[in-house]
């Protein structure tokens, strides 16, 4: 499948995201030229995390929120972070302070 630029960027930007750190959808969309693409991160981990096996659960909103719903797999991005040793500092808020992924 032929990717536009900014969709195969913000792929290869995810995959980068190592273990124990996040980036937030804003973050990504301005990196892969777009700073104003943060639903458009969002449709590209939506519809393709499954067949580029990407690390969707490293992604969160711009105030280090897990962004799904209850029922949607908030609980699984929770236990994957966690897994991973992000630390919670509310129920579904990450300290972005210590877990953002600085390039």
């Amino acid at each position: 499948m032929i990717h536009n630029e900014f969709t195969q960027t913000v792929i290869n930007i995810i995959r980068g995201i190592p273990k124990e750190k996040v980036l937030s959808y804003g973050i990504i969309a301005g990196m892969a030229g777009n700073p104003r693409g943060a639903r458009q991160v969002s449709w590209i981990l939506h519809s393709m995390s499954k067949k580029y096996n990407l690390p969707w659960w490293r992604v969160v909103n711009s105030k280090g929120i897990i962004a799904m719903r209850s029922g949607g797999g908030r609980d699984f991005q929770r236990l994957k972070l966690e897994q991973e040793g992000v630390k919670f500092i509310e129920d579904y808020r990450i300290n972005l302070d210590s877990c953002l992924w600085k390039i």
